[in-house]
């Protein structure tokens, strides 16, 4: 599976090829097309979404469960595994055509040195925990202290209001797992004063595995726990309060990765469609949905349209550039760094990103990213733009007569840096740990009151745990929205609507 590559030369002029405005000029805003470019356009959504399917996509799958189970049982960043992996979509695309390259950049590895909770009172016991990565530490022998819970909402430690009516200072927050990222949960509980955090799970029975991301983004010592062993500590504070023994430490190790990315040859460099996935897994496992099947779907479909405009010869109107991120499950290492090293005129030409990130849950639900605010859930609406790609996914599924629902741009996945820097984006997600309910259920199938992937960061992520039908289906929405928007980017300006 592995293509036989010249990777200290290719390394050496990686940053020098990304960093080429040639390469890398990505798109302005829309503009008024010719009125051909509107049926230029729905003829190549139509072949891609005939062509490319998850059936056609399934090799993929197949191949990075190879790699992971040659690799020792995952293909997280640093690891051979992702080497492999990225040696595998990196020669698929050069032979399809692509101008692609490999961008290496560096990430640090969080060691766990110590990770341990107690409790001192009301009844002393000890609680299985892991401490956050890139931690900053306890003082040795561990930071005493009582407990106080952080209010529990739908966005619950997310900002300083979950944090009013109370004292914090000198004592270690309780906070539940949900809605936004888990190093904004750290960063929030310090910025309310306590002296350090503990997460709990909102859903199965494992611990909390949570990151800051990086050591300079470290603020409070902080570690997860388990959900029952959250809600019992939850239930302590409500009798009369706990006192816990919070003792963490971890050390960073610096290790080398790589993103992928690949582009048409043709296509104006003025206006340039991204869409990305990340190829990295997490450590306990080989990552076929998370997201495996985000990279192979975005794979397949880059693959059909190289055959559409080489084979043809038509190239598309503007360049059309795909990514698979490394990193992610770090923190959105690789997508970060990408966006970092973009000047700013390179970053006003990108005219939009779409983000697919596990496509394939087993127990799914049809998300599409929430573009313009419409469910007023979360964080506020994406950057112009953001809601008409939402309608166009959405229009897209409601001619497949195929139910959705809308989710939050959380910061979750990789279309947090783009949106940072004001860049629409979009794309869709079946969901991760979160509970499906019973409402879902009864619209999409599935079981209510089971996550909507079990195997969520796990090993069970494996070529035999995924939804092949979902996974089909998002591969329909990535062909239709590259060939739509490979030719013709107008909707970006008309009105959004419902």
């Amino acid at each position: 599976m592995r293509a036989q590559l010249r990777r200290r030369a290719i390394s050496a002029l990686v940053t020098t090829v990304v960093a080429t405005p040639a390469l890398l000029a990505v798109a302005t805003p829309a503009e008024a097309r010719p009125a051909g470019q509107h049926e230029k356009a729905e003829r190549l959504a139509r072949k891609l979404v005939k062509n490319s399917s998850g059936k056609s996509a399934y090799r993929h799958l197949q191949a990075l469960q190879k790699i992971a189970d040659a690799n020792g049982g995952n293909r997280a960043a640093g690891t051979p595994g992702h080497v492999a992996s990225t040696e595998y979509v990196y020669a698929l695309l050069k032979k399809a055509g692509y101008d692609v390259s490999y961008q290496d950049f560096d990430f640090y590895e969080s060691k766990a040195l110590r990770e341990k909770l107690s409790v001192v009172s009301p009844e002393p016991r000890e609680i299985r925990t892991f401490a956050y990565k890139f931690s900053k530490a306890t003082p040795e022998g561990g930071l005493v202290a009582p407990l106080a819970a952080a209010r529990v909402d739908e966005t619950p430690g997310c900002d300083l209001d979950d944090y009013a009516g109370q004292d914090f200072k000198g004592k270690i927050a309780l906070v539940k797992r949900g809605s936004c990222a888990l190093q904004q949960k750290e960063e929030i509980a310090a910025k309310a004063g306590a002296a350090g955090l503990i997460l709990y799970n909102h859903s199965g029975t494992e611990p909390v595995r949570g990151t800051v991301g990086s050591p300079d983004k470290a603020h409070i010592p902080a570690a997860g726990v388990s959900l029952a062993d959250g809600e019992a500590l939850a239930a302590q504070i409500a009798k009369g309060g706990a006192k816990v023994r919070l003792d963490v430490a971890t050390e960073a190790l610096k290790r080398p990765t790589r993103n992928v990315i690949a582009e048409t040859k043709g296509g104006s460099a003025d206006h340039v469609v991204t869409l990305g996935s990340h190829l990295d897994s997490v450590p306990a496992g080989p990552g076929i949905n998370d997201n495996g099947s985000g990279s192979a779907g975005l794979l397949e479909v880059a693959l059909k349209l190289a055959q559409q405009t080489r084979g043809h010869g038509q190239q598309p109107t503007n360049k059309v550039r795909f990514a698979w991120w490394s990193g992610e499950e770090l923190g959105l290492l690789g997508s970060e760094h990408y966006v970092a090293s973009l000047s700013e005129k390179q970053r006003k030409q990108i005219a939009l990103y779409l983000n697919f990130d596990m496509i394939a849950s087993p127990n799914p639900v049809e998300f599409v990213y929430d573009g313009d605010d419409s469910d007023h859930t979360g964080s506020g609406p994406g950057p112009k733009g953001s809601a008409q790609i939402e309608k166009l996914i959405n229009g897209y599924l409601d001619r497949k007569g195929s139910p959705h629902e809308g989710t939050d741009f959380d910061g979750r996945s990789d279309y947090g840096p783009f949106i940072d820097k004001g860049i629409p984006a979009g794309g869709t997600f079946t969901g991760a740990e979160g509970i499906k309910t019973k409402e879902q259920a009864a619209r999409f199938g599935g079981t209510a009151g089971a996550a909507y992937d079990p195997n969520y960061h796990g090993a069970g992520d494996t070529l035999a745990n995924i939804d092949r039908k979902a996974f089909d289906l998002n591969i329909g929405v990535i062909a239709h929205a590259v060939g739509i928007y490979a030719h013709d980017l107008s909707s970006l300006d008309e009105p959004a609507g419902h």
